[in-house]
């Protein structure tokens, strides 16, 4: 026998709906109504639904009061008190959408409009229920290791990422000095300080040197410091890098860089656990465990004698090679939702998502510049952009491959101008539908209705351009 346990409440005076609603999902839940607010507050407060389904009026605060994201937010207070983990599921008219995405913003898991729709209200659930796996799957993490401001950084599809990240919580926990390979803008600045963050020394310094940044004759100075009078313009002592990390962590970037008077100082740290700063002779304790990184090959500077291999071995214990983003694509959606969070708390606007087309075209580039490009174009567009979306025209031209520009037409004067007009329609056609579908989320019903066209037309056409709904989700 089949127990349901689950239930579902549906608040709306809208009786088609709730007959739409209920005949989706009364197999699984057991569904109530409630055809006033009044009635809604009261079943409210009687049990616990897994899914509310409630007009957006039920929302709106009393007459002659303004409605906004604040009032909204306000109102869904009381809801969240009483069930921090259920869902709500806003439902408003095409006419009042603007106002179902206040309530969105305000915490509403999600809205539908009216005619209710069977596939869209299944779609809902599945999305819903998909988000709740993917949160107590960080919860999961927060719980048992990563610190929680470390989850935008850990989140990733990536399967190369997913061994870079093991390693990093293997090695966190110890003392070991770790070497992180990679292409310059891969992000192992960030690995250096996921370690420290994971590690028993998070409590104190994680000191950062651009080794490659800084000249020959002031980088000993710099990671040892120096006595007074130790060489012209030393008019102070000053206390190096390893000094001032002490029990902390000492990260080196581009290490291979460093000049051989350098390396061999840096060798008696990593051996001996000592220094002594420049022109001086006072032997100084440092326990600041060491990370470096590089974008060379060590070992092929070890052969040609440019770097002493004992040192190499010294920094070689726990190596972790970092991939370049165009082997870790995967992950540009995950990047992107990240940079846009940051930027959003620094700036007025509020820009959350980002075009299709857009996303498309970053699939397909090489990624030369790695993630630190990538994060400089999303910043790029962001300044640029009016809308509430990332689009095409915030980003360079050069981005985007010729078909993907579909906004022009190529015009071909050796072409009849039937085919530049058909060419052209091709375009106009293509964009049309990437833009309804993602205005409608991948939805294959409402945009056929808002194109005045039947879905089996609709097929056709994203058939005809290659273009999968599931893009758009």
């Amino acid at each position: 026998m089949n127990i349901i346990s689950k239930s579902i409440l549906i608040a709306t005076s809208n009786i088609s709906a709730f007959d739409a609603i209920r005949e989706t999902l009364q197999a699984n839940y057991e569904i109530y109504l409630a055809i006033d607010k009044n009635k809604y507050r009261q079943l409210l407060k009687t049990k616990r639904y897994e899914f509310t389904f409630i007009d957006i009026d039920f929302l709106k605060p009393e007459l002659g009061k303004k409605t906004d994201q604040n009032s909204y937010q306000k109102e869904l207070s009381l809801f969240w008190k009483l069930y921090p983990t259920a869902s709500l599921v806003v439902m408003s008219s095409q006419e009042k959408i603007h106002e179902a995405v206040k309530a969105v913003k305000a915490g509403a898991n999600s809205y539908i409009t009216y005619p209710i729709n069977p596939e869209e209200v299944k779609y809902v659930i599945e999305y819903i229920y998909e988000e709740k796996i993917k949160q107590s799957e960080l919860d999961y993490l927060r719980d048992h290791f990563w610190e929680k401001d470390a989850l935008d950084i850990v989140r990733t599809n990536s399967a190369l990422m997913k061994k870079v990240l093991a390693k990093v919580r293997s090695v966190a926990p110890t003392k070991t000095t770790v070497l992180l390979y990679g292409d310059t803008g891969t992000g192992k600045g960030v690995i250096a300080g996921l370690i420290h963050t994971h590690s028993n020394r998070k409590d104190n310094q994680f000191i950062s040197v651009h080794c490659g940044a800084i000249p020959d004759t002031l980088l000993e100075s710099e990671l040892f410091g120096h006595e007074k009078g130790a060489f012209t313009g030393a008019i102070k002592r000053k206390l190096g890098k390893f000094e001032i990390a002490r029990e902390g962590t000492i990260f080196l970037d581009e290490i291979g860089t460093i000049s051989p008077a350098a390396q061999i100082k840096l060798l008696k740290v990593l051996q001996d656990r000592s220094f002594q700063r420049v022109g001086g002779d006072e032997t100084i304790e440092s326990n600041a465990r060491v990370i470096a990184a590089t974008n060379i090959d060590l070992n092929k500077m070890t052969d040609n004698g440019s770097f002493r291999k004992d040192l190499y071995y010294r920094l070689n214990v726990f190596p972790i090679e970092i991939p370049p983003l165009r082997d870790r694509k995967e992950d540009i959606p995950l990047l992107v939702e990240s940079f846009l969070k940051r930027l959003n708390q620094f700036y007025l606007k509020e820009i959350y998502d980002i075009h299709p087309m857009v996303l498309e075209s970053f699939q397909k580039y090489s990624w030369p510049g790695n993630i630190r490009e990538l994060e400089n174009l999303i910043e790029r567009s962001y300044i640029l952009e009016t809308s509430s979306i990332l689009t095409p025209e915030s980003f360079p031209s050069e981005l985007f491959a010729p078909d993907t520009q579909i906004t022009q037409v190529q015009l071909n004067t050796s072409k009849t101008i039937a085919e530049i007009r058909r060419k052209g329609i091709e375009n106009i056609e293509r964009q049309y539908l990437k833009e309804i579908l993602t205005r409608n989320r991948g939805r294959i019903n409402q945009s056929a209705e808002d194109a005045g066209i039947s879905t089996r037309q609709l097929h056709k056409l994203l058939t005809k351009y290659g273009i999968k709904k599931e893009d758009f989700k």
